[in-house]
């Protein structure tokens, strides 16, 4: 309880700072992530959502992990392997998209081919843009990630939050998927 009370404040601290004729990266990253949420995510439908999220997380395990992405870091500065980082991993997911959008994956998920119930929908897409956010600013070198404010940091940056961005998104799968299965 005391930790959400520190965090209440925090975040009633950070509004009251801000200085709307002069935006930040930090804004633009909180309101994209409201307004990406909400707009975006209604428009796609749950089964395009969790498409998605699978795409996101494919795309992170290649970027992470295939070995020739990051060799090819090491002999670029700081700068250019965060551009060459997030570049690979956005046409990934991209191409992945598009690719499982087209597969049995989509057609397993879009059995009848419905929107899914409202509360699935923003879940999901609360989920997939916040769990994009944290991805994509993990790529930051660390001096750059230090520039973002204390809000965006523990929303985004930090290891609590990416770790919760990473589970949050499975487990909900998981717990739609069962709660599905039990309603035939």
């Amino acid at each position: 309880m005391l930790g959400l009370a520190l965090d209440t404040s925090q975040v009633s601290s950070y509004l009251s700072t801000i200085n709307w004729l002069t935006p930040s990266w930090d804004m633009f990253i909180i309101l994209f992530f409201i307004v990406a949420s909400l707009m975006y995510g209604v428009s796609l439908g749950r089964d395009r959502l969790l498409v998605i999220l699978v795409s996101i997380y494919m795309s992170l395990a290649v970027v992470k992990y295939v070995p020739f992405i990051t060799n090819f870091d090491a002999s670029v500065n700081i700068n250019d392997a965060f551009a060459l980082r997030v570049s690979v991993f956005l046409g990934i997911f991209i191409f992945l998209f598009f690719l499982l959008s087209q597969s049995a994956l989509m057609r397993t998920l879009g059995v009848n081919s419905e929107q899914g119930p409202m509360w699935q929908v923003i879940l999901f897409s609360i989920l997939h843009v916040g769990l994009l956010i944290s991805v994509t600013l993990s790529f930051f070198p660390t001096e750059a990630s230090d520039v973002l404010s204390p809000l965006t940091r523990t929303l985004f940056v930090g290891d609590a939050a990416k770790a919760f961005w990473v589970l949050l998104p499975v487990f909900s799968m998981a717990f739609v998927g069962r709660a599905k299965s039990a309603h035939p």
